[in-house]
């Protein structure tokens, strides 16, 4: 008899294609409306220098919302939206890849390394122009500017609203970098995203694995895959952590090159520089990767084609 703590992954040829999709979309967008303040508030605490304008993620959280309420949290969040496109293409990309190298391993920690790799490439590459501009319109403010662009006001001394801001940041960047400046820190992203999700894929099946040895077999899979996902990701961001605070400055300070952003880095804060935003980072997976491992794990389940229903153990 097969033992119920065994966790059967769902694969692409398992999936209604349709329903995967439909609430894919749906399921991403909660989950974005209920993380940005905290992406927002990582990027400008990567992005000061030192602790110039706050001094931690909480801090950081009380003076924008006094300076600029509820939608001071969600500056640039109609453009990040447009990230639900890449969104979709990384799981389809992931679970593809996962179908591809099934031919050559059976091991799931290969399968799971490659396929996070490429999926994040696929992903970065239609993400970062929408982040170049999602994060200078985060880091608009009232007081000191904090990125290479501000948007300008009206007469009233109000920004435009919506997307004229978007519009505005958009000439700025074209005006002074031209199309490149949509790709500025690509290379960083890369080097960033893709060894996290390389990483965060394994070590989720890993934790996932070790806590189903542990727990009991009546024990529903969803609730150690919930645990799982948070360790997972607070493992990844660790690892990760440095090479996101350059990618960030590289991409709103307008800077060239990542050594010497990294360099300069270094003499201006030391090596805890390249721990700024841990905290929020943390803080913003937690939640939204328990979310994303329920919610993707139930969005394979709720997709499964019907004759497949009755054989798996939830």
């Amino acid at each position: 008899m097969e033992d119920k703590r065994n966790i059967q992954i769902i694969e692409w040829e398992h999936l209604d294609k349709k329903k995967f999709y439909v609430f894919g979309v749906a399921m991403t967008m909660m989950i974005r409306v209920s993380v940005y303040p905290f992406t927002l508030i990582r990027t400008r605490l990567q992005v000061q220098k030192g602790k110039s304008l706050y001094h931690g993620t909480f801090d950081a959280f009380i003076k924008i919302l006094r300076a600029d309420g509820v939608t001071g949290l969600y500056r640039g969040f109609l453009v990040n939206t447009f990230t639900l496109i890449s969104g979709q293409c990384y799981v389809t990309t992931y679970e593809l890849t996962r179908k591809f190298v099934a031919d050559y391993s059976q091991s799931n920690t290969v399968k799971s390394l490659v396929a996070g790799g490429s999926a994040s490439l696929v992903a970065q590459s239609i993400t970062v122009p929408i982040d170049v501009v999602s994060q200078h319109l985060m880091m608009q403010r009232k007081g000191e500017k904090m990125g290479r662009f501000q948007v300008r006001g009206n007469p009233e001394g109000q920004g435009v609203v919506a997307f004229g801001q978007t519009k505005d940041i958009i000439r700025q960047i074209l005006r002074a970098d031209g199309l490149r400046g949509f790709y500025r820190g690509y290379v960083a992203s890369l080097l960033t995203y893709i060894p996290n999700s390389a990483v965060w894929w394994p070590f989720y099946h890993f934790y996932a694995e070790q806590l189903s040895s542990l727990c009991p077999k009546e024990c529903p899979h969803i609730v150690f895959q919930a645990i799982s996902g948070p360790l997972a990701a607070a493992t990844a961001s660790i690892l990760t952590n440095p090479m996101d605070v350059i990618r960030t400055r590289v991409q709103v300070e307008g800077k060239n090159s990542i050594i010497l952003t990294f360099r300069q880095l270094m003499a201006e804060e030391g090596p805890w520089g390249l721990m700024k935003g841990l905290s929020a980072r943390i803080i913003s997976a937690t939640p939204s990767t328990i979310v994303i491992v329920v919610g993707y794990e139930s969005l394979k389940k709720l997709s499964l084609r019907p004759e497949l229903v009755d054989s798996r153990h939830w």
